[in-house]
Protein backbone atom coordinates (compact mmCIF):
# COMPACT_ATOMS: atom_id res chain seq x y z
CA UNK A 1 0.00 0.00 0.00
CA UNK A 2 1.42 3.69 -0.83
CA UNK A 3 1.98 6.20 1.82
CA UNK A 4 -0.72 7.94 -0.08
CA UNK A 5 -3.19 5.47 0.50
CA UNK A 6 -2.02 4.61 3.89
CA UNK A 7 -2.50 8.05 5.59
CA UNK A 8 -6.12 7.44 3.95
CA UNK A 9 -7.03 4.93 5.61
CA UNK A 10 -5.86 6.25 8.77
CA UNK A 11 -7.56 9.51 8.46
CA UNK A 12 -11.17 7.39 7.51
CA UNK A 13 -10.43 4.70 9.56
CA UNK A 14 -13.25 5.01 12.00
CA UNK A 15 -15.64 6.05 9.19
CA UNK A 16 -14.91 3.09 7.21
CA UNK A 17 -15.42 0.54 9.87
CA UNK A 18 -18.54 1.87 11.07
CA UNK A 19 -20.33 2.37 7.32
CA UNK A 20 -18.47 0.24 4.78
CA UNK A 21 -17.88 2.88 2.34
CA UNK A 22 -16.84 6.24 2.07
CA UNK A 23 -18.23 7.97 -0.55
CA UNK A 24 -16.45 11.02 -2.61
CA UNK A 25 -19.49 12.95 -1.91
CA UNK A 26 -22.54 12.48 -0.37
CA UNK A 27 -26.00 15.01 0.55
CA UNK A 28 -26.73 15.06 3.70
CA UNK A 29 -30.70 15.41 4.69
CA UNK A 30 -30.80 16.37 8.66
CA UNK A 31 -32.70 19.42 8.40
CA UNK A 32 -36.49 20.73 7.14
CA UNK A 33 -36.01 18.31 3.70
CA UNK A 34 -38.55 15.77 4.43
CA UNK A 35 -41.34 18.33 5.76
CA UNK A 36 -40.79 20.67 2.65
CA UNK A 37 -41.23 17.85 -0.03
CA UNK A 38 -44.38 16.39 2.00
CA UNK A 39 -45.96 20.08 1.84
CA UNK A 40 -45.28 19.94 -2.06
CA UNK A 41 -47.15 16.43 -2.24
CA UNK A 42 -50.11 17.46 0.45
CA UNK A 43 -51.06 20.59 -1.39
CA UNK A 44 -50.73 18.58 -4.66
CA UNK A 45 -47.59 21.38 -5.89
CA UNK A 46 -45.03 20.05 -7.35
CA UNK A 47 -44.22 20.93 -11.16
CA UNK A 48 -42.86 24.39 -11.82
CA UNK A 49 -44.93 26.35 -10.50
CA UNK A 50 -45.40 27.13 -6.56
CA UNK A 51 -44.22 28.89 -3.81
CA UNK A 52 -41.24 27.01 -2.88
CA UNK A 53 -39.46 27.77 -6.69
CA UNK A 54 -39.96 31.74 -5.11
CA UNK A 55 -38.03 31.17 -1.70
CA UNK A 56 -35.65 28.87 -3.28
CA UNK A 57 -34.56 31.76 -5.82
CA UNK A 58 -34.79 34.31 -3.09
CA UNK A 59 -32.75 32.38 -0.78
CA UNK A 60 -30.36 31.87 -3.93
CA UNK A 61 -29.93 35.65 -4.50
CA UNK A 62 -29.68 36.18 -0.83
CA UNK A 63 -26.87 34.13 -0.44
CA UNK A 64 -24.92 34.93 -3.29
CA UNK A 65 -25.42 38.47 -3.25
CA UNK A 66 -26.46 38.58 -6.61
CA UNK A 67 -29.80 40.65 -8.02
CA UNK A 68 -31.49 38.04 -9.74
CA UNK A 69 -32.00 34.20 -9.53
CA UNK A 70 -33.85 31.97 -11.76
CA UNK A 71 -33.94 28.65 -11.12
CA UNK A 72 -33.71 25.63 -13.77
CA UNK A 73 -34.03 21.97 -14.19
CA UNK A 74 -29.75 21.41 -14.34
CA UNK A 75 -26.62 22.90 -14.25
CA UNK A 76 -25.81 22.02 -18.05
CA UNK A 77 -29.57 23.89 -18.91
CA UNK A 78 -28.19 26.97 -16.93
CA UNK A 79 -25.30 27.56 -18.99
CA UNK A 80 -26.66 27.27 -21.92
CA UNK A 81 -29.12 29.59 -21.22
CA UNK A 82 -26.31 31.99 -19.84
CA UNK A 83 -24.27 31.46 -23.35
CA UNK A 84 -27.54 32.16 -25.16
CA UNK A 85 -28.26 35.74 -22.70
CA UNK A 86 -25.07 36.30 -23.93
CA UNK A 87 -25.77 36.73 -27.55
CA UNK A 88 -23.90 33.27 -28.16
CA UNK A 89 -25.23 31.81 -31.83
CA UNK A 90 -24.75 28.82 -34.24
CA UNK A 91 -21.32 29.87 -35.45
CA UNK A 92 -19.52 32.00 -32.62
CA UNK A 93 -16.79 30.46 -30.65
CA UNK A 94 -16.56 30.96 -26.77
CA UNK A 95 -13.17 29.88 -24.80
CA UNK A 96 -13.35 27.64 -22.49
CA UNK A 97 -10.78 25.89 -19.88
CA UNK A 98 -10.25 22.17 -21.30
CA UNK A 99 -9.59 21.76 -17.29
CA UNK A 100 -13.29 21.49 -16.88
CA UNK A 101 -16.09 19.25 -16.42
CA UNK A 102 -17.61 17.99 -19.89
CA UNK A 103 -21.23 19.85 -19.37
CA UNK A 104 -18.78 23.43 -19.64
CA UNK A 105 -18.12 22.42 -22.93
CA UNK A 106 -21.75 20.92 -23.74
CA UNK A 107 -23.21 24.43 -23.08
CA UNK A 108 -21.35 25.86 -26.17
CA UNK A 109 -22.03 23.00 -28.47
CA UNK A 110 -25.73 23.25 -27.85
CA UNK A 111 -25.96 26.75 -28.11
CA UNK A 112 -24.50 25.77 -31.93
CA UNK A 113 -21.32 27.25 -31.03
CA UNK A 114 -17.47 26.35 -30.87
CA UNK A 115 -14.93 25.45 -27.98
CA UNK A 116 -11.60 27.52 -28.38
CA UNK A 117 -9.38 26.09 -25.28
CA UNK A 118 -6.87 27.63 -23.17
CA UNK A 119 -5.12 27.12 -20.10
CA UNK A 120 -5.35 27.59 -16.52
CA UNK A 121 -2.90 28.98 -13.86
CA UNK A 122 -2.12 26.41 -11.39
CA UNK A 123 -2.50 28.71 -8.40
CA UNK A 124 -6.65 28.43 -9.13
CA UNK A 125 -7.15 25.99 -11.67
CA UNK A 126 -8.94 28.72 -13.14
CA UNK A 127 -8.35 30.78 -17.00
CA UNK A 128 -4.83 32.26 -16.95
CA UNK A 129 -5.89 36.22 -17.66
CA UNK A 130 -2.58 36.70 -19.23
CA UNK A 131 -3.18 33.69 -21.69
CA UNK A 132 -6.71 34.22 -22.31
CA UNK A 133 -5.11 38.19 -23.40
CA UNK A 134 -2.69 37.01 -25.44
CA UNK A 135 -5.53 34.22 -27.30
CA UNK A 136 -7.64 37.08 -27.69
CA UNK A 137 -5.17 39.68 -29.56
CA UNK A 138 -3.79 36.53 -31.51
CA UNK A 139 -7.62 35.66 -32.62
CA UNK A 140 -9.84 39.33 -32.92
CA UNK A 141 -10.31 38.10 -36.33
CA UNK A 142 -12.60 34.58 -35.27
CA UNK A 143 -16.59 35.45 -33.52
CA UNK A 144 -15.35 34.92 -30.44
CA UNK A 145 -18.53 35.97 -28.39
CA UNK A 146 -17.99 34.58 -24.61
CA UNK A 147 -15.57 33.26 -22.30
CA UNK A 148 -16.48 31.21 -20.07
CA UNK A 149 -14.90 31.03 -16.51
CA UNK A 150 -15.62 27.75 -14.68
CA UNK A 151 -14.62 28.06 -10.39
CA UNK A 152 -12.54 24.36 -10.40
CA UNK A 153 -13.39 22.57 -7.11
CA UNK A 154 -15.04 25.39 -5.12
CA UNK A 155 -11.90 27.77 -6.23
CA UNK A 156 -12.58 31.17 -7.36
CA UNK A 157 -10.53 31.98 -10.71
CA UNK A 158 -8.96 35.49 -11.01
CA UNK A 159 -12.03 37.06 -11.93
CA UNK A 160 -10.31 40.72 -11.54
CA UNK A 161 -7.85 39.74 -14.11
CA UNK A 162 -10.47 38.10 -16.38
CA UNK A 163 -13.07 40.40 -16.44
CA UNK A 164 -10.23 43.36 -17.11
CA UNK A 165 -9.90 41.53 -20.25
CA UNK A 166 -13.11 40.61 -21.54
CA UNK A 167 -14.08 43.94 -21.17
CA UNK A 168 -10.95 45.56 -23.02
CA UNK A 169 -11.60 43.04 -26.06
CA UNK A 170 -15.69 43.29 -25.83
CA UNK A 171 -16.58 39.76 -24.89
CA UNK A 172 -18.72 38.72 -22.30
CA UNK A 173 -17.68 36.96 -19.60
CA UNK A 174 -19.86 34.38 -17.97
CA UNK A 175 -19.24 32.28 -14.61
CA UNK A 176 -19.41 28.56 -14.45
CA UNK A 177 -19.77 28.39 -10.86
CA UNK A 178 -21.86 25.03 -10.60
CA UNK A 179 -19.25 24.18 -8.21
CA UNK A 180 -18.61 27.36 -6.29
CA UNK A 181 -21.96 27.68 -4.13
CA UNK A 182 -20.19 29.76 -1.01
CA UNK A 183 -17.09 30.75 -2.35
CA UNK A 184 -15.99 34.47 -2.48
CA UNK A 185 -13.80 36.15 -4.70
CA UNK A 186 -12.35 39.35 -2.79
CA UNK A 187 -15.26 39.07 -0.24
CA UNK A 188 -17.29 39.05 -2.88
CA UNK A 189 -19.44 35.55 -3.96
CA UNK A 190 -18.69 34.12 -7.21
CA UNK A 191 -21.42 34.58 -9.79
CA UNK A 192 -21.19 38.61 -9.42
CA UNK A 193 -17.98 39.46 -11.84
CA UNK A 194 -19.69 38.00 -15.08
CA UNK A 195 -22.61 39.01 -17.49
CA UNK A 196 -24.58 36.04 -16.55
CA UNK A 197 -22.92 32.99 -14.01
CA UNK A 198 -25.00 28.78 -13.52
CA UNK A 199 -25.03 27.11 -10.72
CA UNK A 200 -25.62 23.39 -10.36
CA UNK A 201 -27.43 21.55 -7.75
CA UNK A 202 -26.84 17.88 -8.39
CA UNK A 203 -26.92 15.69 -5.95
CA UNK A 204 -22.98 15.73 -5.39
CA UNK A 205 -22.74 19.56 -5.03
CA UNK A 206 -22.84 21.59 -2.14
CA UNK A 207 -26.28 21.75 -1.68
CA UNK A 208 -28.83 20.04 -3.76
CA UNK A 209 -32.29 19.38 -5.13
CA UNK A 210 -31.61 16.16 -6.84
CA UNK A 211 -31.35 17.49 -10.25
CA UNK A 212 -31.23 21.39 -10.54
CA UNK A 213 -29.19 24.57 -11.34
CA UNK A 214 -30.06 28.40 -11.51
CA UNK A 215 -29.24 31.71 -13.82
CA UNK A 216 -27.97 34.07 -11.42
CA UNK A 217 -27.35 38.03 -12.87
CA UNK A 218 -27.29 41.58 -11.48
CA UNK A 219 -29.15 42.85 -14.70
CA UNK A 220 -32.92 42.87 -14.41
CA UNK A 221 -33.93 42.70 -17.99
CA UNK A 222 -31.42 39.50 -18.36
CA UNK A 223 -33.35 37.78 -15.21
CA UNK A 224 -36.77 38.34 -16.91
CA UNK A 225 -36.06 37.28 -20.10
CA UNK A 226 -34.51 34.25 -18.71
CA UNK A 227 -37.36 33.54 -16.67
CA UNK A 228 -39.12 33.82 -19.53
CA UNK A 229 -37.35 31.60 -21.98
CA UNK A 230 -36.96 28.92 -19.47
CA UNK A 231 -40.62 28.98 -19.10
CA UNK A 232 -41.26 28.06 -22.48
CA UNK A 233 -41.16 31.98 -24.10
CA UNK A 234 -45.40 31.82 -23.11
CA UNK A 235 -46.91 35.40 -23.06
CA UNK A 236 -48.12 36.05 -19.37
CA UNK A 237 -52.34 35.03 -19.23
CA UNK A 238 -54.63 33.35 -17.33
CA UNK A 239 -55.63 30.80 -19.89
CA UNK A 240 -54.34 31.34 -23.45
CA UNK A 241 -50.90 29.79 -24.58
CA UNK A 242 -49.29 31.88 -26.65
CA UNK A 243 -45.16 31.83 -27.12
CA UNK A 244 -43.40 34.45 -29.28
CA UNK A 245 -40.27 32.69 -29.75
CA UNK A 246 -38.43 29.24 -29.16
CA UNK A 247 -38.06 28.75 -25.41
CA UNK A 248 -37.04 25.75 -23.38
CA UNK A 249 -39.36 23.92 -20.36
CA UNK A 250 -36.14 24.15 -17.92
CA UNK A 251 -37.69 25.90 -15.05
CA UNK A 252 -36.90 24.08 -11.72
CA UNK A 253 -40.18 21.76 -10.44
CA UNK A 254 -42.03 23.15 -7.24
CA UNK A 255 -40.85 19.68 -5.18
CA UNK A 256 -37.12 20.05 -5.85
CA UNK A 257 -37.21 23.61 -5.06
CA UNK A 258 -38.75 22.34 -1.51
CA UNK A 259 -35.45 20.26 -1.25
CA UNK A 260 -33.10 23.11 -2.16
CA UNK A 261 -35.10 25.96 0.38
CA UNK A 262 -34.49 23.22 3.18
CA UNK A 263 -30.34 22.57 2.02
CA UNK A 264 -30.11 26.56 1.67
CA UNK A 265 -30.80 27.03 5.22
CA UNK A 266 -27.45 25.06 6.08
CA UNK A 267 -25.85 26.16 3.37
CA UNK A 268 -23.19 27.94 5.97
CA UNK A 269 -22.34 24.99 7.86
CA UNK A 270 -21.76 22.87 5.20
CA UNK A 271 -19.11 25.66 3.73
CA UNK A 272 -17.40 25.47 7.77
CA UNK A 273 -17.76 21.60 7.21
CA UNK A 274 -15.80 21.41 4.46
CA UNK A 275 -13.38 24.37 4.94
CA UNK A 276 -12.63 22.29 8.22
CA UNK A 277 -11.92 18.74 6.36
CA UNK A 278 -9.50 20.92 4.40
CA UNK A 279 -7.67 22.03 7.06
CA UNK A 280 -7.69 18.25 8.38
CA UNK A 281 -6.21 16.68 5.43
CA UNK A 282 -3.93 19.79 5.30
CA UNK A 283 -2.44 18.59 8.43
CA UNK A 284 -2.26 14.51 7.39
CA UNK A 285 -0.31 15.06 4.40
CA UNK A 286 1.92 17.38 5.94
CA UNK A 287 5.74 16.24 5.79
CA UNK A 288 4.51 14.00 2.92
CA UNK A 289 6.98 14.57 0.18
CA UNK A 290 5.61 14.58 -2.91
CA UNK A 291 2.48 15.88 -2.60
CA UNK A 292 -0.04 18.71 -0.91
CA UNK A 293 -3.35 19.49 -0.36
CA UNK A 294 -4.50 21.93 -3.44
CA UNK A 295 -5.39 25.08 -0.84
CA UNK A 296 -6.87 28.27 -1.89
CA UNK A 297 -5.25 31.30 -2.56
CA UNK A 298 -5.10 34.65 -0.27
CA UNK A 299 -7.92 36.71 -2.04
CA UNK A 300 -10.36 34.11 -1.97
CA UNK A 301 -12.32 32.16 0.22
CA UNK A 302 -13.31 28.86 -1.03
CA UNK A 303 -16.33 26.31 -0.44
CA UNK A 304 -13.91 23.30 -0.73
CA UNK A 305 -16.20 21.49 -2.93
CA UNK A 306 -13.68 18.86 -3.52
CA UNK A 307 -10.54 18.60 -1.34
CA UNK A 308 -7.82 17.60 -3.88
CA UNK A 309 -4.36 16.19 -4.20
CA UNK A 310 -1.77 17.10 -5.97
CA UNK A 311 1.47 15.10 -6.97
CA UNK A 312 4.26 17.51 -7.90
CA UNK A 313 5.18 15.58 -10.79
CA UNK A 314 2.69 14.10 -13.45
CA UNK A 315 2.00 10.32 -12.50
CA UNK A 316 -0.90 8.94 -13.87
CA UNK A 317 -0.32 5.47 -12.56
CA UNK A 318 0.52 6.49 -9.31
CA UNK A 319 -3.09 7.95 -9.12
CA UNK A 320 -4.61 5.23 -10.29
CA UNK A 321 -2.84 2.72 -8.09
CA UNK A 322 -4.36 5.48 -4.89
CA UNK A 323 -7.67 5.17 -6.54
CA UNK A 324 -7.76 1.15 -6.95
CA UNK A 325 -6.14 0.86 -3.40
CA UNK A 326 -8.35 3.35 -1.35
CA UNK A 327 -11.33 1.92 -3.27
CA UNK A 328 -10.37 -1.81 -2.05
CA UNK A 329 -11.04 -0.69 1.21
CA UNK A 330 -13.80 1.20 1.24
CA UNK A 331 -12.65 5.06 0.32
CA UNK A 332 -13.74 6.37 -2.80
CA UNK A 333 -11.33 8.67 -4.70
CA UNK A 334 -11.19 10.06 -8.31
CA UNK A 335 -8.89 11.34 -11.05
CA UNK A 336 -9.38 15.03 -12.61
CA UNK A 337 -12.15 14.70 -15.54
CA UNK A 338 -10.50 14.07 -18.57
CA UNK A 339 -9.89 17.24 -20.40
CA UNK A 340 -11.73 18.49 -23.05
CA UNK A 341 -9.57 18.45 -25.97
CA UNK A 342 -8.31 14.56 -24.68
CA UNK A 343 -12.21 13.79 -25.87
CA UNK A 344 -13.26 12.49 -29.20
CA UNK A 345 -15.81 15.13 -30.03
CA UNK A 346 -13.49 18.46 -28.75
CA UNK A 347 -10.49 17.23 -30.31
CA UNK A 348 -10.61 19.38 -33.40
CA UNK A 349 -11.04 22.55 -31.38
CA UNK A 350 -8.85 25.14 -31.78
CA UNK A 351 -6.80 25.80 -29.04
CA UNK A 352 -3.49 26.97 -27.38
CA UNK A 353 -0.42 24.98 -25.80
CA UNK A 354 -2.02 23.58 -22.50
CA UNK A 355 1.20 22.79 -20.30
CA UNK A 356 -0.85 23.68 -16.84
CA UNK A 357 -3.62 21.52 -17.86
CA UNK A 358 -1.85 18.64 -18.84
CA UNK A 359 0.34 18.38 -15.83
CA UNK A 360 -2.47 18.71 -13.14
CA UNK A 361 -4.68 16.25 -15.58
CA UNK A 362 -2.25 13.35 -14.32
CA UNK A 363 -1.19 14.64 -10.70
CA UNK A 364 -4.33 15.12 -9.44
CA UNK A 365 -6.66 12.90 -7.29
CA UNK A 366 -10.19 14.28 -5.71
CA UNK A 367 -10.33 12.87 -1.91
CA UNK A 368 -14.02 11.65 -0.07
CA UNK A 369 -15.79 15.76 0.80
CA UNK A 370 -19.06 15.03 1.72
CA UNK A 371 -20.54 18.23 4.16
CA UNK A 372 -20.95 15.39 6.85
Amino acid sequence: MHEITRRLVEFWRDDAKAEGMVPLHAPVFRGNEAAYVKDCIDTGWVSSVGAYVDRFEAMLAEATGVAHAVAVVNGTAALQVCLHLAGVRPGHEVVVPSLTFVATANAVSHCGAACRFIDVEERTLGLDPVRLDAHLTRHKDRPIKAVVVMHAFGQPADLDGLAEVCARHGVALVEDAAESLGSLYKGRHTGNHGLVASLSFNGNKIVTTGGGGAILTNDAALAKRAKHLTTTAKLPHPFRFDHDEVGWNYRLPNLNAALGCAQMEVLAEYVEHKRRLAERYDAAFAGLDGVRIFRETAEVRSNYWLTALLLDRPDRALIERVIEEASAVGIQCRPLWTPMHRLAMYGDCPRDALPVTESVADRLISLPSSPR
